[in-house]
């Protein structure tokens, strides 16, 4: 450019010929509230157990949401969606939960892992379905994003699992009071 010519900074957004707007707007908007959510969540436990023995633990797990979290970050940068209304909710609620299970001790901690890891792996798969029904090709980045990241919550479902999550006290109770909560933020999450 010659002298005193401003450059333009290149766009991040995605072409989006043919992608349904609808669909790629609702799961970006959900995946990045959950994220969020599950990093209020982290934040919580380890505000209470971070200097226990299974606070390193805890925040490798958080590591990974933090990873997730800048991912859809990104995507909805690139996909031009707005976040939920609800993050300043989730803001509080997750840490409320994060530290509430925390205080129950590293079991309640882990049987709040176990059941919100379990409702994300389900939501994830659901997207997975739903993209692959749509057009798995036009969708590929997403899948393999999604896909990673169900994964990886599968992972920590199993790492509470691991770590006595079915020992809390009332566990099948705390595990379906926290899901019904869990579906409830998806349904919220997703349209407003």
């Amino acid at each position: 450019p010659g002298a005193g010519a401003a450059l333009r900074p290149c766009s991040s957004r995605v072409a989006q010929d043919g992608v349904n707007k609808a669909v790629i707007d609702r799961i970006i908007r959900v995946d990045h509230a959950g994220e969020y959510g599950a990093n209020r969540i982290y934040a919580g436990q380890m505000a209470v157990l971070g200097r226990s023995s299974v606070g390193p633990v805890i925040q490798q797990m958080w590591n990974q949401e933090k990873s997730h979290l800048k991912k859809f970050n990104e995507l909805m940068v690139a996909y031009r969606v707005r976040p939920t209304v609800l993050l300043p909710f989730w803001n509080i609620a997750g840490f409320v939960l994060g530290a509430g299970s925390a205080l129950l001790g590293k079991k309640g901690a882990m049987a709040c892992t176990v059941a919100v890891e379990e409702s994300i792996s389900e939501h994830y798969n659901n997207q997975i379905r739903t993209l692959i029904e749509e057009d798995p090709e036009k969708y590929k980045e997403l899948l393999q994003v999604i896909k990673q990241f169900r994964d990886e919550e599968q992972e920590h479902h199993d790492i509470g699992l691991e770590h006595d999550a079915e020992a809390t006290p009332a566990y099948s109770v705390l595990k379906t009071a926290i899901q019904l909560g869990c579906k409830a933020a998806i349904f919220l999450s997703e349209r407003i």
